[in-house]
């Protein structure tokens, strides 16, 4: 069992950044593949990044790539989203989301836990 939490979220300016978080408890956390969900008023979740085990390999949705950085501290039980350039497009609650993994992977689903969420508002 996996929990999660994200924090970071809130209102920015287009163009500005914010630095979402996600703490995991568990002793195998490092076993994990971490992804990032978003999900914007009447519509879908959909995926954002992902970042392997061991943090060596990443994948991005194109409409982040460039923008968006994905990160983990395994010894802090954390992964994090370094989002910059942000656009009112981007607004949405983002979602933290581990996938036990086999391999050294960053899969962009389907996840087996997820955090409650936290809220991004892009303004224009």
């Amino acid at each position: 069992q996996v929990q999660l939490v994200e924090s970071g979220g809130g209102l920015v300016q287009a163009g500005g950044s914010l630095r979402l978080s996600c703490a995991a408890s568990g002793r195998t956390f490092s076993r994990y593949a971490m992804g990032w969900f978003c999900q914007a008023p009447g519509k879908e979740r959909e995926f954002v990044a992902a970042i392997s085990w061991s943090g060596s390999k990443t994948n991005y949705a194109d409409s982040v790539k460039g923008r968006f950085t994905i990160s983990r501290d395994n010894a802090k039980n954390t992964v994090y989203l370094q989002m910059n350039s942000l656009k009112p497009e981007d607004t949405a609650v983002y979602y933290c989301a581990a996938k036990w993994v086999v391999t050294d992977t960053p899969p962009t689903g389907p996840y087996d836990y997820w955090g409650q969420g936290t809220q991004v508002t892009v303004s224009s």
